[in-house]
């Protein structure tokens, strides 16, 4: 999974702030997402880093049976 294409390297940010998001829920209970975006905007933004977390890994499925 070296070689990202643009909607990989997209979806790898997307997950990555939505785990810093998850991170802060589960620290301090400051859910910052919904808290800028509001409740129904921030519930929007849970679907898309749900779906970029899937693509990823569909992608290390993808490069794990590609190796063997």
């Amino acid at each position: 999974m070296k070689d990202l294409s643009l909607y990989g390297f997209i979806a790898l940010i997307i997950v990555i702030v939505g785990g810093i998001n998850w991170g802060l829920v589960g620290l301090f209970n400051v859910n910052i997402i919904s808290g800028i975006l509001g409740s129904l905007l921030g519930r929007l933004i849970f679907i898309i880093v749900g779906v970029a977390a899937g693509y990823l890994c569909y992608l290390i499925y993808l490069d794990k049976t590609k190796k063997t």
